[in-house]
């Protein structure tokens, strides 16, 4: 959708919806992320943001734009590029997030599961990792294959699924940090 017509449904929407939230893919790889923010701003909404963080300079830049952020933790910072694979990831990851905790915007940081790539030891790590780093609000949820694009999922893990332990385990779980 351009973005005149997405402006022009949101007039439409003033005083109808509280806020919006730019998600993805990833928002912060949009150069035009934060005037777009300030543009939607400008109508009255409040303001989220999903990133899983690979952008911290551009995260930073937004931060004090937005209302809330859901900041996706995909592993262990050690096991980061073996499930981004992506190199580096994890060292992107870790100076968003700690730029995020710092800068007293409201978040969640969230983690979803597949029990092939991430198991009980890799959550107990990144529970400590992320309580070190002031995470006070950690939801993990299992992963579900639907609404996955065809060319952009692994067979593997879509054909899988979730075991029902794992769900029941894992799908409403929060940790609180203190």
């Amino acid at each position: 959708m351009p973005w005149a017509e997405a402006m022009a449904f949101l007039r439409s929407r003033v005083n109808l919806l509280d806020g919006v939230v730019f998600s993805g893919g990833e928002p912060t790889v949009q150069s035009a992320l934060p005037e777009a923010i300030t543009e939607v701003r400008a109508l009255g909404f409040r303001i989220g943001l999903h990133t899983g963080g690979p952008n911290p300079a551009r995260l930073a830049k937004v931060l004090p734009l937005v209302d809330w952020v859901g900041f996706d933790v995909k592993a262990p910072l050690a096991d980061y590029d073996r499930i981004t694979g992506v190199a580096s990831s994890g060292d992107r990851a870790l100076e968003s997030l700690r730029a995020l905790v710092a800068s007293g915007v409201p978040f969640e940081a969230r983690t979803t599961v597949h029990p092939d790539l991430l198991g009980d030891e890799e959550l107990e790590r990144m529970s400590l990792e992320l309580a070190e780093e002031g995470v006070t609000r950690w939801a993990v949820q299992a992963y579900r294959p639907d609404g996955a694009r065809e060319g952009l999922r692994d067979a593997r893990l879509y054909e899988s699924g979730v075991p029902e332990s794992v769900r029941g385990r894992f799908a409403e779980f929060v940790f609180r940090a203190g």
